[in-house]
């Protein structure tokens, strides 16, 4: 039944993906309804696949790459929606649910063997990280689509070419700060996930902080990414272009981390 709900809701991001995308060139509101409906559709699939997996293993969506790819696809499209209603930009869907769409369909070819876990004080600390650091890259995955979508209007602002996508998407000003809002949001989270993540080392018998390359530096570098764009904003000001290709680089970063911290 769990493959069954997993893959419609794969084929109905896709059909949300393609609805979003031509959207964005062709204003047809029944094609907007569309979009919106089927990725509504779809995150009712996405959580009762979870809810499946969930029953099915015995705990949450967070000990394998799998399970974990799953939850992160879906945080996504949750904190989407809400910033959809909160602040009505219409065509961020088309930068966020590709992101979703390639994302889940990545998770298709994980394995989805499952990995049990004894001790419950260790799998309340795993819980707490886990759901912590994704609710965090979920909102920089916002951020992203938020970014690239600034970058678009900075470019045709500047090179004073303002073609059909200048009138369609939202001021620099709307870009910019949603950008820095949901990063706002992401960047507490993340650290939180990052510090409840040495106390479940020490749950597991490991050091506090696991200096093994492969697996923390990447973490530490989008760490870094990121507090460099929360806090130079607070500080000096940094916004803008420099916020958006920030945001940017900090999500490409968390895609390189999580092959080296969870596959």
């Amino acid at each position: 039944m769990a493959n069954i709900t997993f893959n419609s809701t794969l084929l109905i991001y896709l059909i949300a993906t393609l609805g979003y995308t031509i959207y964005l060139v062709d204003r047809k509101p029944i094609v907007k309804s569309i979009s919106f409906f089927s990725l509504g559709l779809g995150l009712l699939s996405h959580t009762i696949t979870i809810c499946l997996r969930s029953m099915e293993t015995g705990h949450g969506p967070y000990t394998t790459g799998f399970e974990i790819t799953l939850f992160f696809a879906w945080v996504i499209v949750v904190i989407f929606f809400i910033t959809e209603w909160k602040y009505k930009i219409k065509d961020l869907g088309a930068f966020v649910i590709p992101v979703v769409f390639i994302i889940l369909l990545y998770s298709a070819f994980q394995s989805r063997e499952h990995s049990l876990i004894d001790e419950s004080s260790t799998m309340f600390w795993l819980t707490i990280h886990r759901t912590l650091s994704i609710i965090g890259y979920a909102a920089f995955a916002i951020a992203f689509g938020a970014a690239v979508m600034y970058l678009i209007q900075e470019n045709q602002v500047k090179n004073k070419k303002l073609g059909v996508m200048y009138f369609r998407m939202p001021s620099l000003e709307v870009l910019d700060n949603l950008n820095y809002k949901v990063i706002a949001l992401g960047f507490p989270l993340f650290t939180l996930g990052f510090m409840t993540g040495s106390i479940w080392n020490i749950k597991t018998d490991e050091s506090l902080f696991s200096w093994d390359i492969m697996r923390t530096w990447p973490l530490i570098a989008v760490w870094m990414i990121y507090c460099g764009i929360f806090f130079g904003r607070l500080l000096v000001g940094w916004r803008g272009k420099k916020a958006a290709q920030g945001a940017i680089l900090g999500f490409v970063a968390i895609i390189f981390s999580y092959f080296f911290h969870v596959v």
